[in-house]
């Protein structure tokens, strides 16, 4: 089988770079039969690297050990559901996984783009094809996913125990499939750019594409995020870790663009920016990839230290270089069509969205490559820590949440002063009260306080935007609430999603106000002993040493801490911890292979706090034990911001609409259109 994947690989360069050529080389223009062939050739690259996968795969499940990367990731004593992610867990089978991904999407995007697009998809073809060929010459030249050793060994090393999670069957996959399918908006954009057909309607091609590929870079930075917590047992979620940061930078850009590409669809402004914003978020997705596969800097989510990383900073370089000098031979082509009118107004709240956003991109950016510049500079590698990211993103990030709630409530070209009075009074109003009953509850810190009162102006504007939205319908078609809202919501997806999707944001703040009040210590514990801790709600936690027990359980020894739990005197029962020590080959006669402990933490998750306990160590192989206790703020809002955030997602990029009447909101209210007649609905 590992002879069927390499040739795979190489049809599949050799197929792929007919179709970069032969879609850049214009020559379909006069002969649509090559368009087709472009297509047909694109379909064609992912059915050779769909079969190079499975060759990987036939390794992985029948422990083909003489594979270096089947010997390198899995054991036999692996269980099944991390043999699968053991294919993307390494670097040359993530390489893999990306290219057979990517040309999947472009085959997609082949498939259902509509015909009126059609002259931009070969042009599509080519561009997805040549990053396609590009990962197949890193994978043939660099790091083949089928490179054989010159022994069989009895049994692999296995799988870092870290990695041996569920969030990270899930998150990397997630995580790839963001990074992978911004290709495809990257394409439409170069596809215009070549065609001249600068209007909106490659953005109107690539709007669902987008909204997929912010989703997959979401739901796995989340994802991310929850693994971190559960796994790494240092009691936080988010730490600026350069390849965090490296993930969080397309979903930046891309948050811009899906923003600002509304002004463009609405009033033909931004033109530049959007084109350099969806460019942009490509590169940054290969600057990710470059940072994570590199070696140059140090990270529990990199891979080790290759020449793989001169190849993506070589194709960083040319890919950058040659789209923004095609931008730039076409940039008389794109002059807005109209200019903003006013500071005030919804097009300059988007703009503002839009720098805030770029803008903390930026300052992650740069806090993420200073400690490599400063080394190159002066030989001394001076780390960038999250205090740096949090003095700066804090009151970019806090602005930011202002503007989520103002502007929905600005009228498009120029607001009235009677507009602002009348839009503002109960998101105000929500914002002031919230702020009065914290600092009536003594919460005195500046940046949590302020956030959780932008958080209530925030939830006031929602409030109200869907409250007059419901009300207007009921009134109109007579509709019950709830129905009232179920098809407000279906026939207006792409604004309520956008709200839906705010919303799951607003919680992503929430959390992470409550996080500044944390509390935590650690303690040595005999069996009997109790220690309290205070919460930032009020109660007290007791925990009563329990004792250490050692046990095996799959690929591991296990060495479990139990506590009793309290809650303000009643009993809410017993947590444990754990140390795990995992072996690669437990089968007798075989030699066996070790790995640093492991750390299971306990969490006990409440929408209120999570109480989060981690088991140090014994002291002397004794049942005496060292824990940390954490009390964590808000954390599960996170979570459920994640998924609240998805859901609108789904929303805003579901195919189709329902017939009937619309709702549309102006500057005087609402206006019911039915049946070519429009009647306004008093607000």
């Amino acid at each position: 089988m590992t002879l069927l994947g390499q040739f795979s690989l190489w049809t599949a360069l050799l197929v792929g770079l007919w179709a970069t050529l032969l879609g850049f080389s214009g020559r379909w223009h006069a002969r649509p039969e090559l368009g087709v062939a472009v297509t047909r050739a694109v379909y064609a690259l992912f059915g050779v690297l769909v079969v190079a996968s499975l060759s990987l795969w036939h390794g992985l499940i029948t422990h083909d050990f003489n594979i270096e990367y089947v010997a390198s990731y899995t054991s036999r004593n692996l269980p099944g559901y991390y043999i699968v992610s053991a294919f993307w867990a390494g670097q040359k089978g993530s390489l893999l996984f990306w290219a057979v991904m990517l040309s999947g999407f472009a085959a997609l995007a082949q498939w259902l783009t509509p015909a009126k697009y059609r002259s931009l998809m070969p042009y599509v073809g080519a561009v997805t094809s040549s990053v396609v060929v590009f990962f197949v010459i890193v994978m043939l030249f660099a790091a083949n996913p089928f490179a054989r050793l010159p022994f069989t060994p009895p049994d692999g090393n296995g799988l870092n125990p870290q990695l041996q999670n569920i969030g990270m069957v899930i998150h990397p996959p997630m995580l790839y499939l963001g990074y992978i399918s911004i290709t495809i908006p990257f394409a439409f954009a170069v596809a215009a750019l070549l065609a001249r057909r600068v209007d909106a309607g490659w953005i109107q091609a690539i709007r669902k594409w987008t909204i997929m590929s912010w989703l997959f870079l979401a739901i796995g930075i989340t994802l991310g995020m929850w693994w971190a917590y559960v796994e790494l047992g240092w009691g936080g979620y988010w730490a600026w870790d350069p390849v965090e940061n490296a993930s969080l930078l397309p979903w930046l850009t891309m948050s811009a663009f899906l923003h600002s590409v509304m002004i463009q669809e609405k009033r033909g402004m931004l033109k530049r920016w959007n084109m350099t914003l969806i460019i942009g978020s490509f590169l940054l997705s290969i600057f990710g990839t470059f940072i994570t596969r590199s070696g140059i800097i140090a990270s529990v989510h990199s891979f080790t230290q290759s020449n793989v990383g001169y190849f993506f900073l070589a194709f960083l370089l040319a890919a950058g270089i040659l789209s923004y000098t095609l931008l730039y031979t076409r940039w008389d082509r794109l002059e807005a069509d109209v200019q903003l009118e006013s500071m005030v107004s919804r097009e300059a709240a988007f703009l503002y969205n839009n720098l805030l956003l770029v803008g903390i991109a930026f300052s992650v950016l740069w806090g993420t490559l200073f400690p490599i510049l400063s080394e190159a500079v002066r030989g001394t590698k001076i780390s960038v820590g999250p205090p740096f990211f949090n003095k700066v993103n804090v009151p970019l990030g806090l602005m930011l949440l202002a503007l989520t709630g103002i502007g929905p409530l600005i009228a498009w070209r120029k607001a009235s002063i009677r507009n602002l009075q009348r839009q503002f009074v109960v998101p105000l109003g929500f914002g002031l009260v919230t702020l009065a009953a914290l600092m009536a509850v003594g919460v005195r810190d500046p940046y949590p306080l302020i956030g959780f009162a932008l958080a209530g102006f925030v939830t006031g504007t929602l409030g109200q935007e869907f409250w007059r939205g419901t009300s207007a319908r009921h009134v109109m078609y007579q509709e019950s609430y709830p129905v009232a809202l179920g098809r407000l919501v279906s026939r207006n997806r792409r604004r309520y999603g956008g709200y839906i999707v705010h919303l799951g944001a607003l919680f992503y703040f929430v959390a992470f106000a409550g996080y500044a009040f944390r509390t935590e210590m650690e303690a040595t514990l005999r069996p009997g002993d109790t220690v309290s801790l205070k919460s930032p709600f009020g109660h007290t936690y007791t925990f009563t040493h329990v004792g250490v027990s050692q046990f095996e359980q799959l690929n591991r020894v296990v060495s479990q801490a139990s506590v009793q739990v309290a809650k303000d005197g009643a009993p809410v029962g017993v947590m444990s911890s754990e140390k795990r020590q995992h072996f690669s080959e437990p089968t007798p006669g075989l030699r066996q292979k070790s790995f640093e402990p492991s750390t299971e933490v306990g969490i006990r998750t409440t929408l209120q706090e999570d109480l989060y306990i981690v088991f140090a160590g014994s002291v002397e192989g004794t049942e005496e034990a060292v824990y940390r206790f954490t009390i964590n703020p808000l954390v599960v809002w996170v979570w459920i911001g994640g998924l609240v955030l998805v859901v609108g997602g789904l929303i805003a990029m579901w195919p189709g609409g329902a017939a009937g009447g619309t709702l549309r909101r102006g500057q005087a209210g609402y206006e019911v259109r039915l049946a070519g007649t429009t009647s306004g609905v008093g607000t």
